[in-house]
């Protein structure tokens, strides 16, 4: 699973009244060039080989239609699996935010910060997991991921101490039930005994291994 990084953006502006925007400096159409400015970063400034993120998920300023703000603020999500990469998008947010606010006479400040690594897991580790849930439900029902998910994960550290791996363990790989953060979604209660029985069979042939 991916690295997650958050960027929080202030664009610093100077208010006044709608109907005399030449005396203001307005931050929301700024910001607004910034929103599509950043979409550039993954099309143009990163190898197409490369997954990233960036999501924008948060826009405020404002409070009436008449009214130009002092300041707009932008929340961005940023996910990507290499730390080379992990560090351009971040160069780049920054520059495209301090330099966007420049070119519209204002200013810019960003409050980055970076969340979870990447989850990367061990081929033995995973190999034996998944050697033994083919062996627990049948290989029908152990499905690969086709490629690497954008989601974030906090295990992330601890396979970075020790060997290890994530896997899950759920009915959404399908496609037809609701995902984890829709608002239908509607965890499947038998899982439960299944996935409990599972641990205990995956403690057991750890701790007998040869």
């Amino acid at each position: 699973m991916a690295a997650v990084d958050e960027a929080k953006i202030t664009v610093h502006g100077l208010g006044g009244h709608g109907a005399e925007p030449q005396e203001t400096a307005d931050p929301i159409v700024c910001g607004a060039s910034i929103v599509m400015a950043l979409q550039s970063i993954i099309s143009r400034n990163i190898h197409p080989m490369d997954q990233t993120v960036i999501t924008v998920g948060s826009f405020h300023s404002g409070s009436a239609s008449n009214i130009i703000p002092e300041r707009a603020e932008i929340v961005v999500g940023i996910r990507s699996f290499d730390p080379k990469v992990r560090d351009e998008l971040e160069r780049r947010i920054r520059l495209i935010a301090e330099n966007q606010a420049v070119s519209y006479g204002m200013t810019a400040t960003v409050d980055y910060h970076r969340s979870y690594d990447a989850t990367i897991n061990h081929k033995a580790e995973t190999d034996f997991v998944r050697d033994l849930a083919v062996r627990f439900a049948g290989a029908d029902k152990v499905v690969d991921l086709e490629r690497p998910f954008m989601g974030s994960e906090d295990f992330a550290y601890m396979l970075k101490d020790r060997p290890g791996t994530y896997f899950f363990l759920g009915s959404s790989v399908t496609g037809t039930e609701k995902s984890l953060h829709h608002p239908g979604y509607n965890f499947n209660d038998d899982l439960l005994p299944i996935g409990a029985a599972f641990w205990t069979e995956l403690a057991e042939a750890y701790l007998t291994r040869p």
